[in-house]
């Protein structure tokens, strides 16, 4: 019997091997610039001013899409091939057919809070799906803000964008050098700092809060730092029935960011 030969390597859009895409890619979205991808992280940022929008890349049916919502298309798209899209973005991205190359937004102070009621302040979270879910619902609601450090934080990226679904273009984030530093100045501008620890001693539900709250989460496994827990006014709890007291951050964030906004009564 004649021996079958081996079958040939998939070979990724441009011809090349399996996962070797990435190290092949010669496409740069420019020095200072990032690449938005999917629907609502682009759509979101066409409607917001604030965003620099350089190029619009996109299929007919994503263009379509957002004709369908009645998203006003700042700059003419230039319709491609979904591979097109492909070659902007990471491996395995779910692009929808469309990406947006952009600028980070504009920079954003804690003295602009003044006006705020409900901060989130981020202590050192590093991965940029937990950042966007959080963003999500910090939207969803009713914060003002969100603080993020310069340092062991995700930067704005399509990632985070994406994980975000539109909600980077709806909130102000906030990046400090020293969050500590941060959450004083906030204080003397009248906020109740509270952390959220899942060993603390008192109940979210139950811990003093004033006309305005900044609500505190620091990251999964070291939870907040010795100086950030220094700053703030209580570290209080969520209540929790169940075997499991301690949450994913982002899921942490949700229920906490529900407790504090029914409480202020925004």
């Amino acid at each position: 019997m004649k021996p079958t030969a081996p079958p040939k390597p998939h070979r990724g859009p441009r011809g090349g091997r399996p996962g070797a895409r990435s190290a092949a890619r010669t496409w740069s979205a420019g020095e200072g610039r990032i690449v938005l991808y999917g629907l609502h992280s682009v759509a979101a940022a066409l409607e917001n001013p604030l965003r620099a929008k350089h190029r619009l890349v996109a299929t007919h049916n994503a263009v379509a899409r957002l004709e369908e919502r009645g998203i006003a298309l700042a700059l003419a798209p230039e319709i491609v091939d979904p591979r097109v899209v492909a070659e902007m973005v990471p491996d395995d991205a779910v692009h929808q057919g469309i990406a947006l190359v952009t600028e980070p937004l504009p920079a954003v102070r804690v003295a602009d809070l003044a006006d705020a009621r409900l901060v989130l302040a981020l202590d050192q979270v590093t991965d940029p799906h937990n950042v966007g879910a959080i963003l999500r619902s910090a939207v969803a609601l009713g914060a003002d803000a969100l603080i993020v450090t310069a340092r062991h934080s995700p930067q704005e990226t399509g990632v985070l964008a994406k994980a975000a679904s539109g909600a980077v273009d709806l909130l102000p984030q906030i990046t400090v050098g020293s969050l500590p530093r941060a959450l004083a100045e906030l204080k003397e501008q009248g906020f109740t700092v509270l952390g959220l620890d899942s060993e603390a001693e008192h109940d979210l539900e139950n811990v003093p809060l004033g006309a305005k709250a900044v609500l505190v989460l620091g990251s999964e496994g070291k939870g907040l730092r010795a100086a950030v827990a220094a700053e703030t006014d209580a570290v209080a709890r969520l209540a929790a029935s169940g075997p499991l007291v301690s949450l994913n951050v982002s899921n942490a964030a949700a229920i906490a960011l529900y407790v504090v906004h029914r409480r202020l009564g925004a």
